[in-house]
């Protein structure tokens, strides 16, 4: 029992991992599902508008063929009333002349009533008044929709002096329409009907075919961006998918390309950090295990000088591992934003009054310009990570700035900003590396020769403390001429949610 509880247990924890993808399921390309569309779209087109050409074709040849039953219906009147007027009454000539034209038009059904409204001939009798001449019997009944039932009245010319009287009422109906059409009616409604189903298999046809080259067309630059996204995949982050224009397959072509020339970006920057983190990283732990072996060796003596040799080193370790695990802070929003109102004008001239000496001992003349047109200038802000960031902007601008050269520390404002700004004369930043500028570990060719070159940390720590201020910085460059850093901060922050 105890065993089987431990099975039970290990059952419940047990799971499994492979990296064989699954196979899937078989699907129509993207290009038949479009041509069937359109296939799909065009038949049902072609119902709907074959079915409404048909539902008024065909009231159009009701009307017809009633019109033309209301003409035979008059005309035989018109005989019926001369007979009568000959006979000055219904005779039996004048029931087989109505068997006989009944004979003649056999889908027809008629009826002759007297004026009284007694029935001397009628079709739907069953036989017993309709006979014809050879004594057969016929019946066609009367139909219940009145639409198809066409009536007139008899009307004979009275003699001199009497005005025309009606002598009775003929009645014809029609069991099918075809029955009162002519020979040449027929066909032209049968070629009509063949011209509408041959014109709906057309368009049936073009439809298939236009759906296709259009799915081609749409799948094309698709398969395209479907190739470079497998290259990149597999290692080529050099492909692209060559594709722009302003409908939106030539933008999704162009932001795809953007995406993976930001790859390839992030990518080598990836490799370079991998790169610098191990060089930053040697030289100082290569220092510090040379003089820590030489010490244990006794080689060189473990007095003061060669112990502040390692401290010195470990420093710089130190400072390095914490830039990094500042920024990466900074980045998650885990560092605390702790905005209060100060002294913008105070903060700036007490960094600039600190680094004046660097500057000098490096040869660099340090310039503070307050263009604020105030002694003081009070701003919603985190004076620690603004110092931070203004020292960042500092060290960046006495490292690249060569000794005799200036560099200018300014403080302005405009209506809702308050700007600070940082100028030098240094050697400049190329106009292809501007936009990566404030990207993670990101150095100039030409910064990562000097010997003073930083890892990069600053500028994108510095970008993350104005972003985290709701501001903005700027930088323009020109090589051989200066840098000028420009952080854009609002000067009262809003509501923290």
């Amino acid at each position: 029992m105890a065993n089987d509880d431990r099975e039970s247990v290990a059952d419940s924890h047990a799971s499994s991992y492979n990296t064989i993808k699954r196979q899937p399921r078989s699907t129509l390309k993207y290009s038949t599902r479009m041509t069937l569309s359109f296939a799909l779209t065009a038949v049902l087109s072609a119902v709907v508008l074959s079915a409404v050409l048909a539902f008024v074709w065909e009231d159009q040849f009701q009307s017809y063929t009633r019109a033309n039953m209301q003409r035979m219906v008059e005309q035989t009147a018109e005989t019926l009333a001369q007979q009568y007027g000959e006979h000055k009454a219904w005779t039996n000539e004048t029931l087989e002349f109505m068997a006989s034209t009944s004979e003649s038009m056999p889908e027809v059904g008629m009826r002759l009533a007297n004026d009284e409204g007694e029935v001397l001939y009628d079709d739907d009798s069953g036989g017993a008044i309709a006979v014809t001449r050879t004594g057969k019997q016929r019946r066609i009944i009367m139909p219940l929709d009145e639409n198809s039932i066409v009536t007139a009245d008899i009307m004979v010319e009275g003699e001199e002096g009497r005005v025309s009287f009606v002598a009775g009422t003929l009645t014809f109906w029609s069991a099918s329409s075809d029955a009162l059409l002519t020979k040449s009616d027929s066909v032209f409604r049968t070629n009509s009907y063949a011209a509408i189903i041959t014109a709906a298999s057309l368009a049936v046809v073009f439809a298939c075919v236009i759906g296709y080259f259009v799915a081609r067309a749409l799948t094309k630059p698709i398969k395209r961006i479907t190739t470079t996204a497998s290259q990149i995949r597999n290692g080529d982050l050099t492909a692209r998918t060559g594709l722009s224009g302003t409908d939106e397959i030539g933008r999704l072509g162009e932001t795809f390309d953007d995406m993976a020339s930001s790859l390839e970006h992030d990518i080598k920057f990836e490799h370079r950090l991998t790169s610098d983190v191990a060089h930053e990283l040697r030289t100082p732990l290569m220092a510090m295990q040379a003089t820590v072996e030489a010490m244990q060796d006794g080689v060189m003596p473990a007095d003061q000088n060669n112990l502040a040799t390692v401290s010195v080193e470990v420093r710089r370790l130190s400072r390095l591992v914490d830039a990094m695990l500042r920024l990466s802070r900074m980045e998650n929003g885990t560092t605390p934003l702790n905005i209060e109102r100060c002294d913008v004008v105070a903060l700036v001239e007490d960094l600039v009054t600190v680094h004046s000496q660097l500057f000098q001992d490096n040869g660099i003349e340090l310039i503070y310009q307050n263009e604020t047109g105030h002694r003081e200038f009070y701003a919603e802000l985190d004076p620690d990570l603004i110092r931070e960031a203004m020292v960042n902007l500092l060290s960046n601008a006495m490292r690249y700035t060569a000794e005799g050269g200036n560099v200018w520390v300014k403080v302005a404002r405009n209506r809702r900003n308050v700007l600070l700004s940082v100028q030098d004369t240094g050697m400049g930043i190329a106009k292809e590396d501007m936009p990566r500028v404030f990207s993670r570990f990101w150095r100039s060719d030409a910064s990562r020769e000097r010997v003073a070159g930083g890892l990069g940390v600053g500028l994108a720590l510095t970008k993350e403390i104005v972003d985290r201020h709701n501001g903005t910085i700027a930088v323009d460059s020109e090589e051989g001429v200066g840098t000028t850093f420009t952080l854009r901060l609002p000067i009262t922050q809003r509501k923290q949610k």
